[in-house]
């Protein structure tokens, strides 16, 4: 923030920009990853809402946490090797990324309630106001950004 004063410019000290709230951590795959990454997932929105003072209610964090498990079991079952679960918030959205070892693009299935299975990418779909899968040196990436105010337009 400015103060303006006699046409002068004054810096207040509170103009400086805040980041938001970064979290990672890797999965080796072993069994019980899966449960780890949801639980370190509901600590960070827990963090989110004591140092960003977000207004995160129950259903969002089961969202949330729901876009953890799919993004990871993803990773988990379709990549030979370790995987990396990283989160971004702030007061108003959390960034749900996954990076892992393969370099095959996930697929999004045509809806049909039928069909057993590979739904997981359907319902980040639903869930999130964004989604974006892309390739990197290492393998893929794919990131869900979630809303806390409303449901994607």
């Amino acid at each position: 923030m400015i103060d303006h004063l006699d046409g002068a410019v004054i810096p207040t000290g509170f103009d400086v920009p805040v980041e938001p709230l970064r979290q990672a951590a890797h999965y080796t795959g072993e069994p019980g990853s899966i449960a780890e990454a949801r639980s370190f997932a509901a600590d960070f929105l827990g963090r989110l809402r004591t140092e960003w003072c977000a207004e995160i209610g129950d259903r969002v964090e089961e969202e949330v946490l729901l876009v953890v498990s799919e993004l990871v079991t993803n990773a988990d079952r379709h990549s030979n090797g370790p995987y990396i679960l990283e989160l971004e918030g702030t007061d108003v959205a959390v960034a749900v990324t996954v990076y892992d070892s393969s370099a095959a693009l996930p697929r999004r299935f045509p809806r049909d309630p039928q069909r057993v299975g590979r739904h997981g990418l359907e319902i980040v779909h639903v869930l999130a106001q964004e989604v974006a899968a892309e390739r990197v040196p290492v393998g893929k990436r794919v990131r869900a950004v979630l809303g806390f105010g409303g449901k994607k337009e």
